[in-house]
């Protein structure tokens, strides 16, 4: 029975490409999300006997560096019986000079179904997917979007309260310089969800007036009020200096202690899309602590992409 409900799914699945939650309706989130479940609830021998992508080869394209997605869209492959073309830069003729758009159509020009991209350009993604025959699949472009891992977030949500619509969920943190918490500011608002913005006011984008959520600088009066926390990474890497006085700071307004979880809801879920810059976002206390989901978000992300893989499969 999982198998015709899967193949119900992917037939009423139209996109050949996952670029953006954005672009998403709340039914297709859906679809997404029910096949998701179904292959996390899959035996592994069923899986190993459908293999529903044996013959299909999957090229991941990631110019940036990853562990959780780049190690989990690599193990939904294999499991759906794909073959795999792993890209490694330093190897590549990109080290040479060659376009990416050059070294796309190479490789699919060996024949390759879907890739896999991580990029530091926002857009990456949406410019391969208008000159490739293949699926293209967002791994993560620059400070846009990230939408396998909203999508892994709101299933993580669901397994815990069954539903996102009228939830409360604070993003905290570094949200101007974020992927994930655009994907998730689209995806959970579409579904029903009310979604606060903890942060800085340095640390929040231009035109925040206009994503649908709510807007605070003070966590502490916010956190009562929340049924989910995920605390999102500072991502250093891609700030300027000065946009608040010391991490030491940052961590006494905006991180989430053993203190502060006190304020919380005692069945509020704390969350992060990794990685954590331990004692900094969140205290390893709370990190390895009861309401953590930290580590169920990173084993959903290999149904979630399970799920991705398969539905545009044959589009």
């Amino acid at each position: 029975m999982s198998w015709d409900r899967l193949r119900d799914l992917r037939a009423r699945w139209t996109r050949r490409h996952l670029l953006g939650l954005e672009e998403l309706s709340a039914d297709e989130m859906k679809i997404v999300l029910d096949a998701a479940a179904l292959f996390k609830a899959m035996p592994e021998e069923t899986l190993r006997q459908g293999a529903p992508l044996r013959g299909k080869r999957v090229f991941t394209l990631f110019l940036e560096s990853s562990t959780r997605t780049k190690t989990s869209f690599v193990l939904a492959a294999r499991r759906l019986g794909a073959d795999l073309v792993d890209f490694s830069p330093a190897s590549s003729s990109i080290m040479k000079g060659e376009s990416i758009k050059d070294t796309a159509r190479n490789i699919e020009a060996m024949g390759v179904d879907s890739v896999v991209i991580r990029h530091s350009a926002s857009g990456a993604p949406l410019y391969l997917s208008r000159l490739l025959k293949a699926n293209v699949l967002n791994g993560g472009d620059g400070a846009h979007e990230h939408p396998t891992q909203g999508l892994l977030d709101i299933f993580t949500i669901l397994e815990e309260k069954s539903s996102v619509a009228g939830l409360t969920v604070a993003l905290v943190g570094d949200i101007a310089f974020s992927r994930v918490a655009r994907s998730n500011i689209h995806g959970l608002t579409r579904l029903g969800a009310r979604v606060i913005l903890v942060a800085p006011p340095t640390l929040l984008p231009d035109g925040v007036d206009r994503l649908g959520v709510a807007v605070s600088h003070d966590f502490d009066s916010v956190l009562p009020r929340c049924d989910v926390v995920m605390c999102l990474r500072l991502q250093l890497e891609r700030q300027q200096a000065g946009l608040f006085p010391s991490l030491q700071e940052y961590m006494r307004l905006f991180g989430l202690d053993e203190a502060r979880m006190k304020r919380a809801r005692p069945d509020v879920l704390v969350m992060h899309p990794g990685p954590m810059n331990r004692g900094i976002e969140v205290t390893s206390a709370v990190a390895d602590g009861g309401r953590s989901v930290i580590l169920r978000q990173v084993t959903n992300g290999i149904a979630v992409r399970m799920a991705a893989l398969y539905l545009l499969a044959d589009k």
